[in-house]
């Protein structure tokens, strides 16, 4: 079963940001630590900072990558905050091909 997560923003829930980023990065290594891997996971707004150089999820992204799971980053988000470096191995995306994951995914499920 083909499953994306949709990762729309750097914090997890709205409220205080400083839990919302502890959250976040919670939710990203327990997901990397479960056996239900999604296929890919789609990073848009500015939840594409939590790929960039000096971001404290990054150690958990590796995880998910070195699993096997696709990380594509919103190429308009990527320039919009002027992020240089995104983490290796992501792919930048254009809306047509996020739309084209959402559209053929099984499941899709918004964090």
């Amino acid at each position: 079963m083909k499953k994306t997560i949709l990762i729309t923003n750097e914090f997890l829930g709205a409220g205080d940001e400083e839990l919302g980023a502890m959250l976040m990065g919670s939710f990203l290594r327990k997901l990397s630590a479960t056996e239900h891997l999604p296929k890919e996971i789609i990073f848009y707004n500015s939840a594409v900072k939590l790929l960039a150089e000096g971001s404290a999820v990054l150690d958990a992204i590796e995880m998910l990558t070195n699993k096997g799971v696709e990380i594509t980053a919103c190429g308009t988000c990527v320039n919009f905050f002027k992020l240089n470096k995104v983490m290796d191995p992501v792919s930048i995306g254009d809306m047509a091909g996020i739309i084209h994951e959402l559209m053929t995914s099984e499941h899709v499920i918004t964090v």
